[in-house]
């Protein structure tokens, strides 16, 4: 898919948006506009990472896959983000899945670039560095929360945290889905959805969330989501939605 100037201009993704411009341009030749569609695979465990994706509106789960086949969502990646990290770290080999959840499109780039590109030390290194320091948090806290918080709560943590990436208040995701993303069997999901639908917090039908109180939403989602979503702001001042606090 062929870029026009002013996708070059104005990068969907945020942290291709925060580069200088000098910094920017360089990358430009190597960029490539392409589709991520609902449930593709970008990387599986064991794979060499050939390639990296700077999501524009597609939201990416980074998943975790036990010998059962059971699966838990380790970390979530859309427009402040970058899919592929292990390819800055001295590494291009990942034990997790990239699947997509929620499609749109990225811009794609090749590993080998991206890595040269790094080690330049220019700024780009820098804004990685902050990014992948940020993914650490999310994955942390969100191991805590995983062991530590009610279901409802953990839902809603990740309902607001999927809202801010697409800054949308309605999104397609199914219970199926969302079962495997929180690690949890399908009743369950049904029970703490129906906990927010019934409080009037969430409509849920055939597929498609719908946030109807997103202050009470926020107060019902654990800390983590804050402290995740502060410490993005706090490394790269890239998420645009103001949150209470």
């Amino acid at each position: 898919m062929s870029l026009n100037k002013n996708t070059l201009e104005k990068p969907a993704n945020q942290l291709l948006a925060s580069l200088p411009a000098n910094d920017y341009e360089r990358l430009v030749p190597h960029l490539k506009l392409v589709p991520l569609p609902l449930r593709k695979v970008l990387y599986e465990p064991g794979e060499a990472i050939a390639q990296v994706y700077f999501p524009n509106k597609a939201v990416v789960s980074i998943i975790t896959t036990m010998k059962d086949g059971s699966t838990v969502e380790a970390g979530l990646v859309s427009n402040e983000g970058m899919v592929g990290i292990s390819v800055i770290l001295g590494d291009n080999i990942t034990t997790t899945t990239a699947l997509v959840q929620i499609p749109d499109s990225a811009m794609q780039m090749d590993a080998d670039i991206l890595r040269n590109e790094f080690n330049r030390g220019t700024a780009l290194q820098s804004v990685l560095l902050r990014y992948v320091q940020g993914m650490y948090t999310q994955i942390a806290q969100g191991s805590a929360c995983n062991r530590l918080h009610k279901l409802e709560r953990r839902l809603a943590r990740w309902l607001l945290t999927v809202s801010d990436r697409l800054e949308s208040e309605e999104f397609p995701l199914t219970q199926e889905f969302i079962s495997q993303m929180l690690g949890v069997r399908r009743p369950g999901v049904t029970e703490a959805a129906n906990i927010l639908s019934e409080a009037g917090i969430i409509t849920y039908h055939r597929g498609q969330i719908n946030i109807l109180n997103r202050e009470a939403l926020e107060k019902t989602s654990c800390e983590c989501y804050q402290i995740i979503e502060d410490e993005y702001d706090r490394l790269l001042g890239l998420l645009p939605n103001k949150r209470s606090k």
